[in-house]
């Protein structure tokens, strides 16, 4: 991978609609050169965020009290909450490159945060006809640990990615989480029975470069 380094912004827990407001706003700023590549590591209270393309019967169940909000990004249905490392990518897409590009090389990036932190990980590629397999999985159990949903606009990427850490996995049961019925959803801690956000936080930075 290329050298790329971000301007790394660290948050902790932030409402969900109201980073995607301060998210617009990094991205016009970017799109108009007056800001650098961005890294920006927060977290949400617990929320379902859903793709334009996520169905009906992918939703959960209104009574367990979980809002669930549209988003803008690529993807289908995912959660955030506590617990949760979600990564926003505030990045100008280089000469020939496309976003779904640039997802590859989020991915790798992770991969090596995850190593850093002891999961051995990996990505895979989409067969034909089958839901897109964007994120990363770990190699021992097979088990998906991050989501990425991704879009550009005026060739600045935004939104990002979502690791789980050490938050309560069993709101990913209460829906169908990325289009895939049968995925397991797993955190650092369920793989290494240790690991914290702080921790990960650097290991994240690291990888991406991002200070």
């Amino acid at each position: 991978m290329r050298e790329r380094p971000l301007l790394l912004i660290n948050d902790e827990l932030v409402d969900y609609e109201k980073a995607m407001e301060r998210m617009d706003h990094l991205v016009e700023e970017r799109q108009n050169d007056e800001r650098p590549d961005t890294l920006w590591l927060l977290s949400h209270p617990s929320v379902f965020t859903i793709g334009k393309r996520t169905p009906q019967e992918h939703l959960p169940d209104p009574s367990h009290g979980i809002p669930v909000v549209p988003t803008g990004r690529g993807g289908q249905l995912t959660y955030h909450g506590p617990g949760q490392l979600v990564g926003y990518l505030i990045v100008k897409l280089r000469t020939g490159e496309g976003v779904v590009d640039y997802i590859r090389e989020v991915e790798l990036r992770l991969i090596e945060a995850l190593a850093a932190l002891g999961v051995p990980a990996e990505r895979r590629d989409t067969p034909p006809g089958s839901e897109l397999l964007t994120g990363v999985w770990t190699k021992s159990t097979g088990r998906k640990i991050v989501s990425i949903g991704m879009r550009s606009s005026r060739y600045v990427t935004s939104h990002g990615f979502a690791l789980n850490v050490d938050g309560d996995l069993s709101p990913w049961h209460l829906a169908v989480a990325c289009g895939m019925p049968d995925v397991d959803m797993t955190s650092v801690l369920r793989e290494v029975s240790h690991g914290s956000m702080d921790e990960t936080r650097v290991a994240v930075s690291r990888a991406f470069e991002a200070s």
